[in-house]
């Protein structure tokens, strides 16, 4: 299975985008910053660039793992990623790849199904993550709520995207 370059750039600028809604004054920016002991004037100064232009490498890498959650057509081609007959268009293992994938290619393949996979990975991957670190900080309900909303609309996003379109 390819992996389409342009869907999996435009999901990973998904994180950019959710997170300046997200963490925005007028949302939950000053429960956030109050929540981390955070001020406007210790945000002023920081290297900007580089928190963009990390955070779009990382929303591009998350992009490409997501692929794996998403679109379940990918667990095939991973159990055969070994089978040199793959590459011969006409062998029979080809052959019968591509009639399955000619039937059975576009099952599970909508916007509203990647958006499933994508809340239940924030639900049952960034959740525990976040919940375990909150509890060795003694951060609050609120800090995690706060995080993982966050993380449950952006992989909600990113998985509808990427399911529906790559």
């Amino acid at each position: 299975m390819q992996l389409n370059w342009v869907v999996i750039l435009g999901a990973g600028i998904i994180p950019l985008i959710v997170g300046f809604l997200w963490y925005n004054d007028k949302t939950f920016g000053i429960a956030w910053m109050n929540e981390i002991g955070m001020t406007k004037e210790k945000m002023e100064g920081s290297n900007m660039g580089l928190i963009f232009g990390l955070t779009l490498l990382f929303g591009v890498m998350l992009a490409t793992a997501t692929m794996q959650l998403v679109i379940h057509q990918t667990h095939y081609y991973s159990i055969l990623a070994n089978e040199a007959s793959l590459k011969d268009a006409s062998s029979p293992l080809s052959i019968s790849t591509k009639t399955f994938m000619d039937t059975y290619g576009q099952n599970f393949r909508t916007f509203k199904h990647g958006v499933l996979h994508g809340v239940l990975s924030a639900l049952f991957i960034i959740l525990p993550v976040f919940g375990i670190n909150a509890l060795f900080e003694r951060r609050s309900r609120k800090y995690v709520l706060i995080h993982v909303g966050y993380w449950v609309v952006t992989l909600g996003l990113m998985g509808g995207i990427i399911c529906g379109f790559a």
